[in-house]
């Protein structure tokens, strides 16, 4: 999963991120102003924005705004330290679908962002499933014929994406778009070592494969 932070505080900005890196494994990128938080909301795909109101250049209403009324439907999380009901009103008839109010406890926000994001594409038990395979985004355990098994922080992060677009085609550009942050250079090919490595852990042995590869076009999790 890849999230954009707009937050012009540096040191809460880098521990949000931090938070979201370590404990989900996300991809992040951030900006300080809400004028550079529209184009990367606009130039990227992302799985969730933290957008903050209080911004340099553009504030964080007229960014959220303009994401909605250029079709953007990604989870907008508003941090805000504004907490009376017609502040949230108004953010909530301008397209946010969450907010906190600062000070906020990180792991409220963690789970908030996690939470935005399973709904975002359909998924709303925090326990990812097809088949007999499970994957459980709060502990991150994954298991199969209820049999644990062991992931590379890469290869969780592969398999949790394809799980919240189950029985989909999936290329292997969308998911270098999701699973890496603005700086990495991407290559596809370290895709395919991911989805080898996966194919090894899950479908060696099983009744029926999961992964497969759908010529030209990418990959597919289906049972």
């Amino acid at each position: 999963m890849r999230v954009l932070i707009v937050e012009d505080e540096p040191r809460l900005a880098e521990n949000i991120a931090r938070s979201l890196r370590e404990s989900a494994g996300y991809a992040v990128d951030i900006v300080h102003d809400g004028q550079e938080g529209l184009f990367m909301a606009e130039s990227n795909e992302y799985d969730a924005v933290l957008l903050d109101l209080m911004l340099p250049q553009l504030d964080g209403m007229q960014v959220l705004s303009r994401i909605r009324k250029g079709g953007q439907r990604t989870p907008v999380l508003v941090v805000t330290a504004r907490d009376d009901k017609e502040s949230v009103v108004a953010l909530l008839n301008a397209g946010a679908d969450d907010y906190v109010t600062k000070p906020f406890d990180l792991g409220e926000l963690l789970a908030r962002t996690k939470a935005l994001i399973r709904r975002g594409k359909g998924q709303p038990s925090p326990v990812l499933s097809i088949g007999d395979l499970e994957l459980n985004t709060v502990s991150r355990n994954v298991q199969r014929a209820g049999k644990s098994v062991t992931l590379t922080a890469m290869e969780y992060r592969v398999l949790e994406y394809l799980l919240h677009r189950p029985r989909a085609v999936v290329s292997k550009t969308e998911l270098l778009e999701h699973l890496y942050d603005y700086n990495w250079e991407k290559f596809s090919n370290v895709i395919e070592v991911y989805i080898s490595g996966l194919r090894r852990k899950l479908d060696h042995g099983a009744a029926k494969q999961l992964i497969h590869t759908v010529r030209g076009q990418g990959y597919i999790l289906q049972d």
